[in-house]
């Protein structure tokens, strides 16, 4: 019979992996779900745009895969460190400016980190 805490990796490592392979199932807040995502023009008799949220937190949360991936490619590439540094603050920034759509998010693990690590 298993641990807990081998029952802990475990479950750990399948988060990662799936995260990793941007394959990660994310579930919007109850609030949310089965909600419609509206833009409304300001001028009128233009016509409005919906989304389903469901349909709108999947394309966020590919965006946070992107970014994860840039952020891997960088860290790997062969830039001088300076360069590094500066375009990882960007991607630090693309997160935080991120943080407005974590109202959507029910799991707070699921949510951006801005640049001090804290969700907004």
């Amino acid at each position: 019979m298993p641990h807990d805490t081998d029952v802990d990796l475990e479950l750990l490592l399948r988060r990662v992996i799936r995260e990793e392979s941007g394959l990660t199932p994310v579930a919007p807040a109850e609030k949310w779900r089965g909600g419609t995502f509206v833009l409304r023009p300001a001028t009128p008799g233009l016509q409005e745009k919906s989304w389903p949220i469901e349909t709108f937190l999947r394309k966020v949360v590919m965006l946070r895969h992107r970014l994860r991936t840039l952020e891997q490619q960088v860290n790997a590439s062969d830039l001088p460190d300076d360069v590094k540094v500066k375009l990882q603050a960007y991607v630090s920034g693309c997160y935080g400016s991120l943080t407005s759509f974590n109202v959507l998010f029910a799991d707070a693990d699921d949510q951006f980190k801005g640049s001090g690590g804290e969700s907004s």
